[in-house]
């Protein structure tokens, strides 16, 4: 991968022994195809990406790895507001139709396209209400996990309780929820810490081992040795910067390891930056929470990583239960939570 500049390079803290990774510029997706870019993944040849869209079709753009789109998937459905992307080993695309600024759908979706652009539509409901999803995450035995976005409180992390069908919708649980501080890693779309927890974006290593979660600044890395990601998701992560993203809201892992980002509203314009973190999965390895912490010094080309064995997938995950939000934040948060939502509606290009 020809690194065309580098912006931070990373120094894990707290006893890990990772080398020295950096965060860079890879390529800028040129004209305004992705303008958008929500959702990426990736099957170490070529790079998936979507649009945040609501434009009545699906549309996957197929990327070189210079970002040059060369050929666009086309699938026959009609998506309200997708925000995922993610593609599991059959070679099948998962489009996470889960966005819901406006909490006024009854059902949330997914859309499986194939290669060819045939596509399945799963229809999915919450135990509890309305949601606004940004991410979602396919464990071992292909279950999908949804991660919602939430402005007060924990991400909730929702999996269907049976096959998913095609013929009616498909009801979730709660399985996890999942605890992220504010950081001072500069970035996102509102002048605000807040914003540097939302969920905005996941992705699962090619192993299974290693599963990410990111916000508008920064990655989390979580280690799934044994197959039970939802064990994982409630342990301590590694936390990435990944700052100065207008509005970061795609990430994925290469086959090697090595994390790929990418923001919406790119800073030209109409054009979209992916950037790289090599060794990223190896990362999630280490013991304990850590940090990834930017310094000044530039760093090497992206390399390629070690992979180690497949996962267990047979695990079975046991479900934890979700505490609530603290009581400061209830009370004293809630006025600015309804104003953080409406900004963030309004930094829409569309109506969701």
């Amino acid at each position: 991968m020809r690194a065309l500049l580098v912006t931070t390079a990373l120094v894990l803290t707290a006893g890990s022994a990772a080398a020295e990774p950096a965060v860079v510029d890879v390529c800028r997706v040129t004209g305004s195809s992705l303008a958008e870019l929500s959702g990426l993944a990736s099957n170490g040849a070529e790079w998936f990406a979507v649009n945040d869209s609501d434009d009545g079709r699906v549309e996957i753009r197929v990327l070189s790895r210079t970002c040059a789109v060369t050929r666009t998937i086309t699938a026959p459905a009609n998506p309200f507001d997708v925000e995922d992307l993610a593609l599991t080993p059959d070679g099948t695309l998962w489009l996470a139709d889960t966005g819901d600024n406006g909490r006024t759908r009854d059902t949330v979706a997914l859309h499986a396209v194939s290669p060819g652009g045939a596509a399945k539509l799963y229809r999915l409901t919450y135990p509890d209400g309305r949601h606004d999803a940004e991410a979602v995450l396919f464990d071992g035995r292909g279950v999908p996990h949804v991660v919602t976005k939430e402005t007060i409180g924990r991400a909730l992390v929702y999996r269907p309780t049976g096959e998913l069908s095609e013929t009616a919708p498909t009801p979730m649980e709660q399985v996890a929820a999942v605890s992220l501080d504010t950081t001072d890693t500069p970035g996102g779309p509102l002048q605000s810490t807040v914003v540097t927890r939302l969920v905005t974006g996941g992705a699962v290593s090619a192993d299974g081992r290693v599963a990410a979660l990111r916000t508008y600044t920064d990655a989390y890395l979580y280690q799934v040795p044994d197959g039970d990601l939802v064990a994982a998701l409630e342990g301590d992560p590694v936390r990435v910067p990944l700052p100065n993203e207008p509005q970061g809201e795609a990430i994925a892992f290469e086959p090697d390891g090595t994390l790929l980002s990418a923001s919406e509203f790119g800073d030209a314009g109409s054009s979209s930056v992916i950037r790289a973190v090599a060794g990223a999965a190896g990362l999630a390895a280490s013991s304990g929470a850590t940090t990834a912490e930017p310094t000044t010094e530039p760093s090497a080309e992206p390399t390629a990583t070690q992979q180690s064995a497949p996962a267990d997938t047979t695990a079975s995950p046991s479900p934890p239960l979700s505490d609530g939000p603290p009581a400061w934040l209830v009370v004293g948060g809630g006025a600015f939570a309804l104003a953080l939502v409406a900004a963030l509606v309004r930094r829409s290009r569309r109506s969701r």
